[in-house]
């Protein structure tokens, strides 16, 4: 009785931790678009907003597993809010002085504490329960990140562009000392949602460090301690942080392109920034359905195989079609996307025992994928003349080799016990 009830207030207390991953996430699809205006920006350097965010996790994850082993996952999680709320602060300077390079330090802030947060609360959620309903545990965390998510791009995206149809050709009416006058009244509204965004992470970190939120451990078997084996000796685990990157890649492709994609398509800028919201709720859909179903009904492997299927035929559907079916395709991708994160994170860890933490923090650096592919979404998008529409074709890449990986991959190497 007394551990189900640790386990409720700790899925409680890791709920609310999603919610604000999502909520601090997604709001660079709407940054993207804001800032390719205001700081006048190609394709290719706009989606520095996405490398610069998720770049951090592959610097900052190892770092992260080290702090984990001194402090433990609790103490962890407060720290990494902490440091999120350090990182909301740098946009208020970096939006009064229209200062790219400063945003992008502040979102490189931002995902270092995400980069401790996550390596401390996935591992958290995999293991307060039994690994055949991980991924049942992960999607209802999956959940509150994306709710949030829709939260925080219709609320920012009111903020910045609720009385501008189009920034670009609102700034176009202006020329010299006056546009400079405009663009930094429009540059100033991110400073009042960030600051709400840093006292409400600092308050976070404080409550997160008052409670007495269970600590847990993997479990080890007799072999585990007795023998020490390298994780380099797992290969599906290796297997397993390719397609995580592959994955978080094609996600915020996904998602991070499609206000730029709608203005291709000719969507104004007050509803193409709202698109993002979409793609969470086709998201939030595909979590309910992987909640009913894994693994009642299904495994969460086969689901994975399935839903990635699914995505080449969303794919196609993107390429081939034009204007808006074509962006309720780049929408529907989000569905397939949802069990991706919550299935091949169990595969990966299966069996690993003591090496569990080193491995979710060389998992959570897989999240670099996020940084990768829209950098070479965008680089391909300007090559072809702005045509944002084929280099979706990128996604196919990651989907073939989680093909792999759900088929073959995930037990290669795996001894079973």
């Amino acid at each position: 009785m007394q551990q189900n009830k640790n386990q409720i207030f700790g899925m409680s207390i890791i709920g609310i931790l999603f919610f604000i991953f999502g909520f601090v996430t997604w709001l660079n699809s709407v940054l993207i678009p804001f800032l390719r205006e205001i700081c006048d920006l190609s394709d290719f350097e706009a989606y520095f907003v996405t490398f610069a965010f998720y770049i951090s996790y592959f610097i900052m994850a190892l770092p992260s597993s080290w702090v984990l082993r001194k402090v433990g996952f609790v103490s962890g999680m407060s720290l990494g809010l902490g440091v999120m709320g350090l990182g909301s602060t740098i946009f208020i300077p970096a939006a009064l002085q229209q200062n790219y390079i400063l945003f992008l330090v502040g979102l490189f802030a931002q995902g270092t504490g995400l980069a401790l947060l996550q390596t401390a609360s996935n591992p958290y959620v995999t293991i307060l329960g039994p690994i055949e309903s991980a991924a049942r545990r992960m999607s209802i965390m999956g959940m509150c990140n994306k709710v949030a998510g829709m939260i925080g791009i219709v609320l920012l995206s009111h903020v910045l562009f609720g009385d501008i149809t189009n920034l670009s050709s609102h700034l176009d009416q202006y020329q010299g000392e006056e546009l400079q006058a405009v663009v930094s009244e429009i540059s100033s509204r991110v400073t009042v949602p960030y600051i709400i965004m840093a006292v409400v992470l600092f308050a976070l970190a404080a409550m997160i460090h008052i409670a007495k939120l269970p600590e847990v451990k993997p479990e080890e078997s007799v072999e585990d301690k007795v023998k020490s084996k390298s994780i380099f000796n797992y290969t599906y685990f290796w297997l397993g942080v390719l397609a995580l990157f592959s994955y978080v890649g094609a996600e915020v492709v996904a998602i991070d392109t499609l206000s730029l994609y709608g203005n291709y398509c000719g969507i104004e800028d007050s509803l193409a920034t709202k698109l993002g919201t979409f793609s969470l709720i086709a998201l939030t859909a595909g979590y309910l359905l992987s909640i009913i179903l894994v693994p009642k009904f299904i495994s969460q492997r086969k689901a994975l195989l399935y839903c990635t299927l699914l995505d080449i035929v969303f794919l196609a559907g993107v390429v081939l079609t034009q204007g808006t079916t074509s962006i309720i395709f780049v929408v529907l991708l989000s569905f397939g996307h949802a069990i991706m994160w919550p299935a091949i994170w169990p595969l990966a860890i299966n069996k690993l025992g003591h090496h569990t933490e080193v491995a979710s923090a060389v998992l959570v650096m897989g999240i670099a994928g996020g940084a990768v592919f829209p950098l070479i979404y965008g680089a391909w998008a300007d090559a072809m003349d702005g045509n944002r529409q084929i280099p979706y074709l990128l996604l196919l890449v990651s989907y073939l080799f989680i093909i792999f990986f759900t088929t073959k991959g995930y037990k290669v190497g795996l001894e079973k016990k």
